[in-house]
């Protein structure tokens, strides 16, 4: 059962808690205990399962490992340690695990000093980096304490030698939860905890930033206390979860939140005064702060602010320094250590220093544009005011009108806690076959006991016999006509007495040297015949549908196919690019901050139609959002203009609008592009689940291909010549999402990358054989092989039902979609079309999404002053 442990220990039974030894470097150290350690060192002490949650600073760690180390300690002065894992520490980063490793041995170290001997309590890193001598050191004298990452977790409890140390492991901390629970290495995680509790029974502890459910994420965490079958048969609902404490200080900091603008009018300032404006506000927000964090949310983005921040303000050079995915191990960690000596000044990043890696002092974080999310939002501005009283103090600049709506909404919710909710993947049959033959090594079992362990498991609560049984049928090589693709059984299933157990000698090596849920991914080369044009990344490949405009090296090409690392695409002059070069790297909108957007649009709807004054207006606003006057007025004639030009639309109205423009204006007879808008603000994963089913059922209708444009707050279709949309989208209320996007994916690139992710995660494909390790482009070759085969062989093949479920509910977010639809059908949700000349301010950055590869910021800018302009003069006219 979950609980929360609403009851806080006093300091004074605490120390009584605690090991003399321990509790006197703890008096050293700190006057008081911090609020997450009142409620959870006591629940550590007695072995129950915790789940905390708490900002960054606010004495998390410590509220897991103080009982622990006590416990050691206390150990160590009988002379009781043994020669064994008492702990397992489990990290998403490995540089994370490497902080916690000087942040436990810098209180052993005083702990040592005080006892006046030595303790012998080791702690012991355990990761992909660690070398082959320091491994098998730690065969011999295992460490007391183990970090260790989900994928090294697996290893090492398959490993012949290693596995014996955690026969009697009494904790396991999982540590930054949120950023393991919502994909696929916690789904492995997972399993894996599972594999350990068949061992030995163990206390379960998660350490988590600001998150939400935390029942759901606490479930997570602690799984069942039996599987499926047998949940069945007891009908415990709730009870049948393992018990866990739920620590909840996630709003224990102070909060200093602002949304800043650098301008106060979007439309009416000139580019150089948005441009100079914004380094001088984040100029000035340096100078007044000792260390700042900057997060943009992309890597290019990074790069610009650091190259602009340089160039214009000299005295920052040797100060500031950039932080992201794509910069090498080496130079990330260089950043972070200059960073926590003093060394740097600012520090900007992409989404690389959002979990918490020890950055040292940060005294501001300052967020350059929506972060999406206001989860995400808190955990980046926690980095800020590390320790246990400091202020949280962020703030959020706005580069444009939508943007100020967002971050607007964002902030209320933020400071009125209502955070968005986590979503953790479900029944990820991949995964599932590689750790099935992972648990298989450890000897033979039964196929109910397994499907019992599996059960356990919060991701695979709902896993049906069916799919279970699929997943066991393709291990076992019962699809025999994959041998010739060189798929061979891994396991054998006897049908008749229920065992399974794994086949071939070589399969604890298979095993080991392809566990694992991160894909491989590498640069694609684009050709046009075979021209070679340049590169670009995989996920942006995944993005692009046939005949879609994309930029490269300043031209435009044409999207045809793909080949293995080889895109083809046709030069295509004159025609707009349908997807921005950033787009892969893009945040999608969480779908509750969304609905929050929405519910504002629909007060102000209310208020507009009711002939409510501007005074009156702008006193809402000023009430429900925390915004200052220039963001309030900005705020008013946003929504003035679009209610005057077209309607609102909100929660319970989709508005559509239609318009065309001459594509050769001047010209007699100039070729006509339509456009049809469609305004749902409800993220992009919900937007591109619509869009495409939209568009698939109009090239099957019509045999005509559109062009199509995705962002949070919509998405268009473009074409020229006639097209029946409306007529398409009410044939896609009548139909199954799921089916029609199933029809829609079926040869898109996004589906063949997913086919090879799932493949080598299922072992279908083997990343590394023999000591020789496969390339992307041969794995990606391989994975078209193998598709086209079991889509022959079984649409039910287990590989494939994981990519087209990892494409429609990772990817995509089709189970939103399917409300919106159902409250379309069902009359919750108003359609409302209209023609115009002109797109309406809302539409505005819907349309121009696609362009911003081809023009550049000014003329982007020039293009949403001319379009003001002219929607101003036809309301003029009425």
């Amino acid at each position: 059962m979950i609980r929360y442990q609403t009851e806080p220990c006093d300091d004074e039974a605490l120390y009584q808690l605690l090991h003399p030894w321990v509790r006197n470097w703890f008096k050293e150290r700190f006057e008081r205990f911090s609020p997450p350690q009142r409620y959870s060192i006591p629940n550590v002490h007695r072995g129950v399962n915790c789940l905390i949650s708490a900002p960054t600073g606010s004495g998390k760690t410590l509220s897991a490992f103080l009982a622990i180390l006590s416990e050691l300690v206390s150990l160590a002065e009988r002379e009781e340690l043994e020669n064994r894992i008492y702990c397992v520490y489990i990290s998403p980063l490995k540089a994370l695990g490497n902080d916690i490793e000087r942040n436990l041995n810098e209180p052993l170290e005083g702990i040592t000093r005080l006892a006046g001997r030595d303790l012998g309590i080791r702690v012991g890193v355990r990761t992909g980096d660690t070398p082959a001598s320091r491994k098998q050191r730690m065969l011999l004298r295992a460490p007391h304490i183990l970090i260790t990452t989900p994928e090294s977790f697996a290893i090492s409890l398959t490993s012949r030698g290693f596995s014996k140390h955690f026969q009697n492991v009494r904790w396991v901390v999982v540590d930054e939860v949120h950023a393991l629970a919502e994909n696929k290495r916690g789904v492995h995680l997972s399993l894996s905890l599972e594999r350990l509790s068949e061992i030995t029974e163990y206390t379960r502890l998660g350490l988590s930033a600001t998150i939400s459910p935390l029942e759901e994420v606490a479930k997570f965490l602690a799984g069942r206390k039996y599987g499926r079958s047998l949940a069945e048969v007891a009908h415990d609902g709730e009870d049948s979860w393992r018990d866990c404490w739920v620590v909840d200080a996630r709003f224990e900091k102070v909060l200093d939140l602002k949304v800043l603008s650098p301008v106060n009018d979007f439309i009416h300032c000139s580019t150089e005064e948005l441009h100079g404006n914004l380094y001088e506000l984040l100029a000035r927000l340096i100078d007044e702060h000792r260390t700042t964090l900057i997060f943009t949310n992309t890597r290019s983005g990074t790069e610009r602010v650091v190259h602009y921040l340089k160039e214009r303000y000299p005295r920052f050079t040797e100060v500031i320094g950039a932080h992201h995915g794509s910069l090498s191990k080496e130079l990330r960690f260089d950043i972070e250590k200059r960073l926590k000596s003093g060394d740097l000044r600012v520090v900007v990043s992409s989404t690389s220093l959002e979990l918490g890696i020890d950055i040292g002092y940060v005294d501001l974080v300052v967020l350059l544009g929506s972060p999406k999310s206001v989860t995400r939002a808190l955990q980046r501005v926690g980095r800020s005011g590390h320790k246990l009283h400091d202020t949280i103090k962020g703030r959020i600049v706005v580069m444009d009108r939508d943007d100020l709506v967002e971050c607007a909404v964002m902030l209320k919710s933020a400071v009125e806690h209502k955070l968005d909710k986590l979503r953790i993947p479900q029944n990820c049959l991949d995964v599932l076959a590689q750790q099935i033959f992972g648990i298989l090594l450890d000897g033979p079992t039964h196929a109910e006991d397994l499907y019992e362990l599996v059960t356990r498991s919060y991701n695979y609560r709902d896993l049906s016999r069916e799919d279970f049984e699929k997943v066991l049928e393709y291990l076992a090589g019962e699809y025999s006509s994959l041998e010739d693709r060189r798929v061979y059984a891994k396991i054998y299933y006897d049908r008749e007495t229920g065992v399974i157990g794994k086949r071939g000698r070589l399969a604890r090596v298979l095993y080991l040297t392809n566990v694992g849920t991160i894909p491989d991914e590498s640069y694609v080369t684009v050709k046009s015949g075979e021209r070679r044009i340049g590169s670009i990344e995989e996920s942006f490949l995944e993005m692009l549908r046939k005949s879609d405009i994309f930029v490269l090296g300043g031209e435009t090409y044409k999207f045809k196919y793909s080949r293995g690392m080889t895109a083809q695409v046709d030069i295509s002059d004159g025609k707009s690019p349908t997807v921005p070069s950033w787009f892969s790297e893009m945040l999608p909108l969480r779908f509750d901050l969304a609905l929050d957007i929405q519910l504002f649009r629909s007060q102000l709807n209310q208020m507009f139609d009711e002939g409510q004054s501007k005074d009156e207006v702008k006193a809402f606003i000023r009430s429900y959002l925390y915004l200052d006057e220039r963001g309030v007025e900005s705020l008013y004639r946003y929504f003035k203009e679009q209610q005057s030009y077209a309607q609102i639309p909100h929660r319970k109205k989709i508005l559509i609008e239609y318009y065309q423009e001459e594509l050769e204006p001047g010209r007699w007879k100039s070729p006509i592009k339509t456009w049809v808008i469609f305004h749902m603000l409800f993220g992009r994963r919900v937007n591109d689940a619509l869009s495409r089913a939209l568009a698939w059922l109009i090239s099957r209708r019509e045999d005509k291909d559109v062009e199509i444009g995705i962002t949070d707050h919509g998405f268009y279709l473009a074409y020229e010549g006639s097209v029946r949309v409306m007529t398409a989208f009410d044939l896609l209320k009548e139909r199954d999402l799921r089916s029609v996007l199933k029809d829609a994916l079926g040869n898109t690139e996004i589906l063949k990358r997913r086919f090879r992710h799932c493949a080598t995660r299922s072992l279908m494909i083997l990343k590394n054989y023999k000591g020789q390790r496969k390339s992307v482009g041969r794995q990606q070759m391989k994975a078209m092989i193998l598709q086209h085969a079991v889509e022959a062989l079984d649409e039910r093949f287990p590989v494939l039902l994981e990519a087209y479920r990892e494409v429609m509910e990772d990817a995509m977010d089709v189970a939103h979609a399917e409300q919106i639809l159902n409250e379309i059908r069902t009359g919750q949700i108003e359609i409302e079309a209209r023609n115009s000349e002109h797109p309406s301010p809302f539409a505005f950055h819907i349309v121009m999404q696609g362009r911003s590869d081809l023009i550049k910021f000014e003329d982007r800018h020039a293009f949403l002053q001319r379009m003001y302009r002219e929607i101003l003069g036809e309301l003029a006219e009425v």
